[in-house]
């Protein structure tokens, strides 16, 4: 099983600690442990016993994930070391040699390098910018007349777009699916649960998040799956070679976190929106940038009008600003950025005031 390097990983893991204005941060103003543990009005965690704890999660925990969904019980969930690692059990589970799989692109580097390592033929089909980054139907159509795919992977809200599937597309494609019999895996990690999800709206959809984003809890690395009873079942089995079980401590945290939930909610939602009111306003003062501004979710993808890869520019611009962006390029998608909304208002002013300035004078060098 060989993987190529991550691109996008690789690059914060290198780049991330030199920034000073971070503005390709996807999580939302990370709780503190203080902050976090104040929420619990008990004393579950000071006489915890350390164990291997309840192995697919604890129950009172999956009940709270159970309502962010409409359907299901807590048997059709399952907890993993964040929504990374959730995904790579079901590819892992569901997948062998030879299997036809489905993705859009430009998206997340899992979706397609996972399969394609486990001898997966993978098909990409393109979103486009100019219609709100959505495929075209036709390609969808002639994607599922020419295969017969085992599993169908969408990101929703997209990572690096912030883009959600427009229900005429999404319709179809669950239509196609239920012919084919395809799983579709949805990464909903950015999805707020006042959106549908793949597994309440299709019998074979499977969902996987995490308390990464939204509820601005990445370092518990406390992730979830819900999905069909029988593929649940399956996944557990292959946890036991795994993880055995996220443990009572993470399960007690997380259980926190969710039962204020509408509290950590509405935190990011406003964080959200003041930031893309700031880049609205910012985007008046620039005709040089462009957004295809989400719905929902933390990310967005940041076009720009400049004689300048997005690798070099996102280099530069970091070593000579402190301004720090993950580049188009990482997702094979060049002369743009990626944008989110969750940095402190004015760090994102200030940013963007940076990557203007840097721009305006990479394009009138002193003359000397």
């Amino acid at each position: 099983m060989k993987l190529p390097p991550f691109k996008t990983e690789q690059w914060m893991n290198i780049y991330e600690n030199d920034a000073v204005y971070n503005l390709t941060d996807t999580c939302v103003s990370p709780l503190t442990f203080r902050q976090l543990t104040a929420m619990d009005p008990g004393d579950r965690l000071h006489d915890l016993k350390l164990d291997y704890g309840v192995i697919p999660g604890n129950e009172a925990l999956r009940k709270c994930i159970l309502s962010l969904y409409q359907t299901g019980t807590i048997d059709d969930i399952t907890l993993a070391d964040g929504c990374l690692h959730a995904n790579e059990l079901i590819m892992n589970t569901l997948l062998e040699s030879g299997d036809q799989v489905l993705t859009f692109s430009p998206g997340y580097q899992q979706f397609s390098d996972v399969p394609r390592s486990l001898g997966c033929e993978v098909t990409e089909i393109k979103l486009h910018e100019e219609t709100g980054w959505q495929p075209e139907l036709e390609d969808i159509s002639a994607a599922f007349a020419s295969h017969r795919f085992r599993l169908v992977i969408l990101n929703m809200p997209n990572n690096p777009t912030g883009s959600m599937l427009n229900e005429t597309i999404l319709q179809a494609l669950l239509q196609y699916a239920e012919r084919c019999g395809s799983y579709i895996l949805c990464d909903e990690v950015y999805r707020d649960p006042q959106f549908p999800s793949i597994a309440d709206l299709y019998p074979l959809g499977i969902s996987t998040s995490s308390l990464s984003k939204l509820f601005s809890l990445a370092g518990l690395r406390l992730g979830w799956i819900k999905g069909p009873r029988k593929l649940i079942d399956k996944i557990n089995e292959r946890r036991d070679y795994s993880m055995i079980s996220t443990g009572p401590l993470r399960d007690t945290l997380a259980l926190i976190a969710l039962e204020n939930k509408d509290q950590l909610l509405c935190r990011s939602r406003s964080r959200i929106k003041e930031d893309q009111a700031v880049i609205e306003q910012w985007l008046k003062t620039d005709p040089r940038m462009s957004i295809q501004m989400p719905v929902s979710g933390t990310v967005g993808f940041l076009k720009y009008d400049a004689p300048i890869n997005s690798e070099d520019l996102a280099r530069d611009l970091l070593r000579d600003t402190g301004v720090f962006f993950v580049p188009g390029s990482c997702f094979d998608c060049d002369y743009h950025l990626r944008l989110t909304f969750t940095a402190e208002p004015e760090t994102l002013r200030r940013g963007l005031q940076l990557l203007s300035g840097y721009l305006i004078a990479m394009s009138h060098p002193c003359q000397t």
